[in-house]
């Protein structure tokens, strides 16, 4: 991955941090990285100091910087800002993978003119594993789509949409969408619990098969309606559960309605 000048990154989270790790481990050397962030987390502030990336640097000494990455929470996003502009001045490409934040919010910020990227990951990207979707403004040059592409590259999938009022969906599906598998894997390990199995038991097999399969999915590359009818003997016991699981009252509408709050959550943020 090669470009010119500084890559700085601002907040050094879970997020951050696991798209730091990513980054050095595609070979950006480290002194070409500074990270801002008051009090990174102990394993990630002894990956800095380990291999030598710069942290906390007075601003008025960071020059030539290409790439500017957001990446504290939402809620505070609007009081980092402002004392950002002088690095925005440089006129990098910016990345802000803050959930609810418009590429308007960010504009409005830094001015009109400069290059935004609006992206959102997820937290599988703390073992490369996550999947982020990406919507430029339009002052972002095809070679910084490349750039932001592939610096996003570095923790999973990546995906582009033209169309930023799908970021809201996008968010509630991908962004928010491994606490509900989560959730569930709590969900069917406590009804294993109430069907009589001892309690770690039920916990090994639920987190098991809500990885494997998801695994599954993944290797073969096969829709997951076939993955389902594939395990489903007529009048079998998936059968039994699915009527259940699939019935007018069942788990599709509580999704629909999880997702709808996030996205309108989503957009709340925005303000």
């Amino acid at each position: 991955m090669n470009f010119r000048g500084k890559l700085v990154l601002v907040g050094a989270g879970k997020m951050g941090g696991a798209m730091l790790e990513g980054w050095l481990g595609r070979g950006i050397p480290a002194a070409q990285i500074a990270v801002l962030d008051p009090a990174p987390g102990a394993e990630i502030a002894r990956l800095i100091a380990d291999r030598g990336v710069i942290l906390n640097p007075p601003l008025n000494g960071l020059s030539d910087v290409s790439v500017l990455v957001l990446a504290v929470k939402p809620q505070i996003m609007g009081d980092v800002l402002p004392g950002l502009v002088s690095l925005a001045e440089q006129r990098p490409l910016i990345i802000s993978v803050a959930a609810g934040k418009t590429t308007g919010f960010f504009e409005k910020a830094f001015g009109a003119d400069k290059a935004i990227v609006r992206a959102m990951p997820n937290t599988p990207a703390a073992i490369g594993r996550g999947i982020t979707v990406l919507f430029p403004n339009g002052n972002v040059s095809s070679d910084q789509i490349g750039l932001a592409e592939e610096l996003l590259a570095a923790v999973g999938e990546v995906a582009r949409i033209s169309n930023e009022d799908l970021m809201d969906a996008v968010t509630a599906v991908s962004g928010s969408g491994p606490a509900y598998v989560f959730y569930l894997t709590e969900c069917l390990a406590a009804a294993g619990v109430r069907a009589g199995l001892p309690e770690d038991l039920a916990t090994r097999l639920a987190r098991a098969t809500v990885s494997g399969a998801g695994e599954l999915m993944r290797v073969t590359g096969l829709p997951a309606t076939t993955l389902r009818e594939n395990v489903t003997s007529p009048g079998g016991t998936t059968a039994a559960a699915l009527a259940v699981l699939m019935a007018a009252d069942g788990i599709r509408p509580v999704l629909d309605s999880a997702v709808a709050a996030a996205a309108r959550r989503s957009r709340e943020l925005a303000g």
